[in-house]
């Protein structure tokens, strides 16, 4: 395999910039096949090397998407027209997954009231349940996965630790309301259609039997095989199920889809993008090792903790890994580059060292002859921007003060920078 060789760029400026590197990297070119040879045109890059990528990922990472499907049904619609005080369409979707509806996903969907046509859709998973993303205290409390009380005094993390399923409490209510930011993205024009994660795959240890992914086994399977989805891929595959849903909605642009993600969802974005091509735009927010930065940095989050912390989210492959990290064929930058020629904007924050905000921007930086190839600019800048300075057009990236968080600063860039590459104004 070629490598393209890169050095580490200059610090942020101000003090509350990430530690940097000045050592050189060898990442893997996007641009040059297994094989040895160079990828040249935009046709040689889709019928060769973005499905070189995509099985890299699917074997070594995330794990096979599989090809078979199940049922999945509307079974309730709860629909008020004049939601927020009447800004908004609110759509409470209850939908039945599985031959025997062994599932219950929940669907959150708003749209602005007074939109004059179908209008761009933001999708993103939440982390403890829709209710969490706004007060409006008509949002329906349903099932979530809390830690077990029992465990309440043990020093584990709470993905590591067993879990209970009970109904949200009221007082969660708008608990991530910041992160989300509704009231702006409606006064905006933009529609936000959300769904707990763990009605897909519960997030911690043992999480799978919960989930969706027993649903897809084999005859006679009762564990994952080694490339085998992990949750990240189950989470994946429930964002695309999502789009199935609004694609058939007329009051929304299916053409404009947006996939948005934070932390460990904002892998799960950039994956369900990079193998569905119906999003229209990605917006990644401190998605860090396994999603937008850079493992053979060797900065940052080490991906050993991720494999020993959070095995679910992946296929069992990546632990061949563990400890060798400049073995693994794959990087942040050939997942962005699956994202061509789409628009895509990663965001970082200067106090988030674990996402490592500097191996974000080389990633983006990296993906710039990708997009060349379809004559699109992407972000060329030499230094890494100082903070609140977004750079690029149609690839674009900032970093701004703070940690590891969705702020209001982050959604104004976003938001206008869908404005400009959808033409949503």
């Amino acid at each position: 395999m070629f490598l393209l060789a890169l050095t580490g760029l200059s610090a942020v400026a101000q003090k509350t910039g990430p530690a940097q590197t000045s050592k050189p990297v060898a990442w893997p070119d996007p641009l040059v096949l297994e094989s040895g040879a160079p990828v040249l045109t935009r046709e040689r890059f889709e019928q060769q090397r973005r499905g070189e990528l995509l099985s890299l990922f699917a074997e070594n990472v995330y794990g096979k998407t599989p090809q078979a499907t199940v049922p999945i049904a509307i079974v309730a619609a709860k629909v008020d027209e004049h939601a927020l005080d009447g800004l908004a369409v609110r759509k409470q979707i209850t939908l039945a997954v599985g031959s025997k509806g062994e599932r219950t996903w929940h669907l959150l969907l708003y749209t602005p009231a007074h939109a004059t046509g179908p209008v761009s859709v933001i999708v993103g998973l939440n982390f403890n349940g829709n209710q969490t993303v706004d007060p409006d205290p008509e949002i329906e409390l349903n099932p979530v996965w809390v830690r077990d009380p029992a465990l309440a005094s043990t020093p584990l993390a709470k993905e590591l630790s067993g879990h209970v399923l009970k109904i949200a409490e009221s007082g969660t209510r708008g608990a991530a309301a910041q992160q989300w930011q509704l009231h702006l993205l409606l006064a905006r024009g933009y529609g936000l259609a959300t769904l707990y994660a763990g009605d897909i795959e519960p997030d911690f240890i043992g999480g799978i039997g919960y989930g969706v992914r027993p649903l897809l086994f084999g005859p006679k399977q009762s564990v994952p095989a080694a490339d085998d989805w992990g949750a990240i891929g189950a989470w994946a595959w429930g964002m695309s199920r999502v789009v199935d849903v609004l694609s058939s909605d007329p009051h929304i642009d299916a053409k404009r889809l947006i996939a948005f993600g934070f932390s460990r969802f904002g892998k799960t974005a950039l994956w369900a993008a990079a193998q569905d091509q119906r999003f229209a735009l990605v917006l990644s927010n401190e998605s860090g090792q396994g999603g937008a930065t850079l493992s053979h940095r060797q900065e940052g989050e080490p991906i050993d903790h991720m494999m020993l912390a959070f095995p679910y989210w992946f296929c069992g492959n990546y632990q061949h890994y563990l400890g060798r990290t400049q073995s693994l064929p794959v990087d942040g930058h050939l997942l962005l580059s699956l994202i061509a020629p789409r628009p895509l904007y990663v965001g970082s924050a200067g106090s988030d060292p674990y996402s490592d905000p500097e191996g974000e921007f080389l990633a983006v930086k990296a993906v710039a002859p990708v997009y060349a190839l379809y004559g699109e600019q992407g972000v060329t800048d030499t230094a890494m921007p100082p903070l609140n300075h977004p750079v690029g057009q149609w690839v674009s990236y900032h970093v701004r003060p703070g940690g590891h968080d969705v702020t209001l600063y982050d959604w104004e860039q976003y938001l206008n920078f869908a404005d400009r590459v959808l033409g949503n104004k």
